[in-house]
């Protein structure tokens, strides 16, 4: 029995629901990470008793499963764009931004399908967007491939902002203070395809780098697409 399938427990003595639990674990996420999530600390925040909560959850698992579920409803957008380009785009950039606000998303992306309301609904509007277009087999492999590219950029840009946070150092600083090093090594002429790179490439901001990915793999994901016969 999932943690959505099992019913709440009565309120009575501390007024307590899975609502306040999962907001309180998203409010210690939010401020230390997954690791500052226990159901102690939970409990702690909602001036309960640890064992209150096993009455609600069995597991830390089941907090992050909850956790993920409700802040997929942050992803969905309103009303569905008709375009599946624009409904893919959507989903992409509205995760991103769910992210930047719970950085803790990241380390939970990318793994077993949520199965919470919000995440199967999420996973229903990514396939409805690509529904007709293909077999179910290529719409499958399109949704994953698309997922994998999102994920993947979403994890790199937060674990930059971890590493700016971490050392104090800003890109620019990092960039600066590791420059000579570069340099140095880039003067051996062993490394030729990088120092093109590095001199002649264009530095650009992260929100224009996971946007001009993510076309080029909606792109590539157009190339396979052809509707089923009938």
């Amino acid at each position: 029995m999932t943690v959505w399938d099992r019913p709440e427990p009565p309120t009575r003595p501390v007024p307590l629901d899975r609502e306040r639990i999962v907001a309180a674990a998203i409010a210690l996420a939010d401020e230390g990470g997954l690791e500052a999530v226990s159901l102690r600390k939970v409990a702690a925040r909602l001036n309960a008793g640890p064992m209150r909560l096993y009455g609600y959850i069995s597991t830390k698992e089941e907090i992050f499963d909850l956790m993920m579920d409700e802040v997929q409803a942050e992803i969905l957008p309103e009303e569905q764009p008709e375009d599946w380009r624009d409904a893919l785009r959507v989903l992409a950039h509205r995760t991103r931004r769910a992210a930047l606000r719970h950085e803790w998303l990241a380390d939970l992306l990318g793994g077993r399908p949520t199965l919470g309301p919000n995440g199967l609904a999420v996973t229903e509007a990514t396939l409805a967007a690509l529904d007709g277009l293909a077999d179910i087999d290529t719409v499958m492999r399109a949704m994953e491939t698309v997922s994998a590219y999102f994920t993947g950029a979403i994890r790199r840009e937060i674990a930059n902002l971890r590493a700016e946070r971490a050392t104090g150092l800003s890109k620019r600083d990092w960039q600066r203070a590791y420059g000579p090093h570069v340099t140095r090594m880039l003067a051996t002429g062993r490394f030729p395809a990088l120092a093109k790179a590095v001199h002649d490439g264009t530095d650009v901001d992260a929100e224009t780098s996971f946007a001009t990915g993510l076309e080029w793999v909606l792109d590539a994901v157009a190339a396979k697409l052809t509707p089923p016969r009938a």
